[in-house]
């Protein structure tokens, strides 16, 4: 099947699989969408992450975290940058979600990075998403 944005169509499932209380969802695997997991997974958000080489495609496959009683870590999980709407932001404008409660994952031309690192580094890029 062939997906305009996979990068929402990950997102997506990780948000489907999380209300739905999984354990796991898996979803084919692109580099992209292996640092979007890796960023998240920095951040503590999930667990893990493991690229598994199936035919045709390697498939990702997210392990999903939850607190004590099966308390959702993730509250939300939002695609900002769009293939119709691209958004850039210089590394002085870069975004706060939940006022640094949250996180956004930065693509910058020093690799994929969250927010609070593009600050530090003093990057900008593309705002690919905000987990919360």
């Amino acid at each position: 099947m062939n997906v305009t944005d996979p990068i929402a169509d990950m997102l997506t499932r990780i948000r489907n699989a999380n209300s739905a209380g999984k354990d796991m969802v898996s979803m084919p695997s692109t580099k992209v969408l292996v640092e979007v997991a890796r960023v998240i997974c920095e951040e503590g958000y999930i667990e893990g992450y493991t690229v598994e080489d199936t035919k045709p495609q390697k498939t990702l496959t997210i392990t999903l975290k939850y607190g004590p009683k099966r308390s959702r870590v993730i509250r939300g999980i939002k695609r900002i940058s769009k293939p119709g709407l691209r958004r850039y932001s210089a590394a002085a404008d870069l975004p706060r979600v939940l006022g640094g409660l949250g996180t956004a994952v930065i693509s910058t031309s020093r690799g994929m990075m969250c927010d609070r690192d593009a600050r530090k580094a003093g990057v900008g890029g593309e705002i690919i998403a905000y987990v919360w």
